[in-house]
C-alpha cells in the first residue's frame, strides 16, 4: 500500500510543481484575495478579530500568535516570513520567521494601531508593499497541498480520488492552468488550511481543502460551484461541531458569501 502511495506521491508532486504566479497572476489573485479577507482596506491588513487569541495579517489574514500563545490553528505567517526571506525581499529589520507578534493582548495591538507606533507602521508598511509577494507564497503552500494530504491518507482510493479531484479544479481540460480553479484552490488552502493538521477538527472532523475534495461532486457540470457548495457543506459541519463558546454561527454568512465568489 505505502508503494502506491509513493507512486502517487512522485506523480502529483511533478503535477502540483507546475503551480507557478506570472506578475498578472499574482496581482489578480492579491487583489481577490485582499476583497475576501478584508474587503480591500487597509486599515485591515493588520488585525485582531473578534473572539480570537491571535492577530491576522495581510492579505490572507495570516495568523500570527503573541509569544506564548498554543492554538489549535495552524500559525501562518511565521511562514510568509520566511517565503519573503528565502527570495531576499526586503523587511523590518526586526521581523524574522521566529519573530512572536509584538502585542501580547489585543488591547495592547489596538493601542498601537491607533497610535500608529513605529513597529506598527513598519509591519502595516511592509504588508502593503508585498501584496503580490504574498500571493505568491499561498501559490507555493498549494503546490505543496496535494503532496501533503497524500502523505495523510492510508486509503489508495481515496488518494486516487483526492488527487484526481485536486487537478480537476485546477487545470482545464486542454491540460493549461485554470485561472478561476486556481484562485478557488489558492484561496480556500489560505482560508481554512490544507485539512491535514489533527488539531484543526472538531470531533474528529475537519473542513480544510481535503475534506471539501473529499466530498466534491464530481457529475456537476459547473466545478466551482461543486467546490462551493462541498466547501459550506463542510463549514456547516464545523459550525455545528464547534464549542458553542465560540459562537461560529455569526461567521456562517460571511464565509457563504466569500464561497460564493468561487462560481459566481
Amino acid at each position: 500500500m505505502r508503494t502506491i502511495l509513493l507512486i502517487i506521491f512522485l506523480a502529483s508532486s511533478l503535477f502540483s510543481a507546475e503551480i507557478h504566479l506570472t506578475e498578472k497572476q499574482a496581482n489578480y489573485i492579491a487583489k481577490k484575495v485582499w476583497q475576501n479577507e478584508g474587503a480591500g482596506k487597509d486599515k485591515y491588513l493588520v488585525w485582531w478579530n473578534k473572539g480570537e487569541d491571535f492577530a491576522s495579517v495581510g492579505i490572507g489574514h495570516f495568523i500570527w500568535f503573541p509569544k506564548g500563545h498554543t492554538e489549535r490553528f495552524r500559525e501562518v505567517f511565521p511562514m510568509v516570513v520566511a517565503f519573503m526571506q528565502k527570495k531576499g525581499v526586503k523587511m523590518p529589520k526586526w521581523l524574522t520567521p521566529k519573530t512572536d507578534l509584538p502585542w501580547q493582548t489585543k488591547k495592547e495591538f489596538f493601542a498601537a494601531k491607533k497610535a500608529k507606533t513605529k513597529q506598527y507602521m513598519e509591519l502595516f508598511r511592509f504588508l502593503k508593499r508585498t501584496m503580490p509577494q504574498q500571493a505568491e507564497f499561498m501559490a507555493e503552500r498549494l503546490r505543496q497541498a496535494l503532496p501533503q494530504m497524500l502523505d495523510t491518507i492510508n486509503d489508495p482510493k481515496k488518494a486516487v480520488r483526492i488527487e484526481r479531484r485536486f487537478n480537476h479544479m485546477l487545470y482545464k481540460k486542454n491540460g493549461k492552468i485554470d485561472e478561476r480553479g486556481l484562485y478557488i484552490l489558492l484561496d480556500y488552502t489560505n482560508f481554512k488550511g490544507e485539512g491535514t493538521l489533527k488539531s484543526e477538527r472538531y470531533k474528529g472532523q475537519g473542513w480544510g481543502l481535503m475534506q471539501v475534495l473529499e466530498h466534491l461532486d464530481e457529475k456537476n457540470p459547473n466545478k466551482y460551484k461543486a467546490f462551493s457548495d462541498s466547501a459550506k457543506a463542510m463549514l456547516s459541519r464545523r459550525i455545528k461541531n464547534s464549542p458553542p463558546a465560540r459562537g461560529e454561527e455569526r461567521w456562517r454568512r460571511g464565509w457563504n458569501v466569500r464561497l460564493d465568489t468561487y462560481w459566481k
